[in-house]
């Protein structure tokens, strides 16, 4: 009875129905965050920014990837992370918690191949910040099944480029040290973007003028005529206000500057970027700022928002998130908060599909 009973079972849970998104209330974005406890979550936001579910995470989050076709999201430590947590976000548990070899370091991104069978994680070797990427089975339990170069030293984000399954990485080039994060190149620090085809070759790498090698390239947005958006910190002299956005465009490196004094309102620093709508956002906690530029790279506007950092694009144009709570819809007119949660959101606000 107890054979039966079990392969009745069996063929009774092979019938039900896969779940999806929907089943986890259709979220059009995930956003870390650390609620008035001191606990971190990762949250489920609708595309006008309202709450579907919050659940917890062990530790600070950063950014997030979400399965393609499952309602599973990859929620990433802070860098240098040591957890990756696999969340089923249908019915609120963890499934995986992931842990990068002896010797690695995640570094806060993934993402998905096109198919959702391969999760590929962003990673560093402690010792020397040399770039990995990691390959995990999300057909196995997330079981690790290899490693590629990153084609630099220190990658951060990383996409996957439209209608295919390359990948385009942001190695920012600075080396640190694995316990405390001391930046130890800084002089002579080379950032690049790899674009790294299916079998792990690098395909093409391109790298800032030697006048920008400072410019550390940190975060990506995919522009829908193939091009990449990227956002970069400057590590240089704090005198100087260098490009914080860079165009990719066939494999070449293209640097899109503000005008100066806008440029200083950044403080050097890019926290997010996001496409939507024709148009380029760029948020700098630091500065309390979002910048937006055309696709062609040229600036449009400054607004001014506290500690601003996450941002995405999602069937109801860009939002804006902050420290202090607030989500903003972004528009030709400047932010416009939509509503407050008691949280302080992280850096990141990822729309699915990204």
């Amino acid at each position: 009875m107890r054979r039966r009973g079990f392969l009745a079972s069996l063929i009774a849970s092979a019938t039900l129905p896969a779940l999806s998104w929907a089943d986890a209330g259709s979220p059009a974005f995930l956003a870390a965050a650390k609620d008035v406890t001191g606990a971190f979550l990762l949250h489920g936001l609708s595309a006008n920014g309202e709450p579907l579910f919050a659940l917890p995470l062990p530790a600070r989050g950063h950014a997030a990837t979400a399965h393609p076709t499952r309602p599973e999201a990859v929620a990433f430590a802070r860098r240098p992370g040591t957890f990756a947590l696999v969340i089923d976000c249908a019915r609120g548990q963890p499934i995986a918690r992931l842990t990068p070899p002896e010797g690695r370091q995640f570094n806060g991104h993934g993402t998905f191949s096109a198919d959702g069978a391969t999760l590929y994680t962003s990673e560093v070797v402690a010792e020397g910040s040399a770039g990995r990427i990691g390959l995990w089975d999300a057909e196995n339990h997330y079981a690790r099944i290899g490693e590629w170069a990153s084609g630099g030293i220190g990658p951060h984000d990383i996409k996957r480029l439209p209608l295919s399954d390359d990948l385009i990485i942001a190695n920012g080039g600075i080396q640190t040290d694995p316990t405390d994060r001391t930046k130890l190149n800084i002089a002579t620090m080379r950032p690049n973007l790899a674009r790294i085809t299916p079998d792990g070759t690098v395909a093409a790498l391109a790298e800032l003028p030697p006048e920008l090698a400072q410019n550390s390239l940190r975060h990506l947005a995919l522009l829908p005529d193939g091009r990449v958006a990227c956002a970069a910190q400057w590590e240089g002299d704090p005198a100087e206000t260098v490009p914080l956005l860079v165009l990719w465009d066939q494999d070449r490196l293209i640097p899109c500057p503000a005008p100066e004094m806008e440029g200083f309102v950044m403080q050097g620093y890019a926290g997010s970027i996001a496409y939507g709508g024709g148009a380029i956002a760029l948020t700098s906690p630091r500065g309390g700022a979002v910048q937006v530029f055309g696709s062609d790279g040229r600036f449009r506007a400054t607004w001014r928002r506290a500690d601003a950092c996450g941002v995405a694009s999602g069937p109801s144009g860009l939002l804006v998130t902050d420290g202090n709570g607030a989500i903003s819809r972004l528009d030709d007119s400047g932010l416009h908060p939509e509503r407050r949660l008691n949280v302080a959101w992280d850096n990141h606000l990822i729309a699915l599909g990204t």
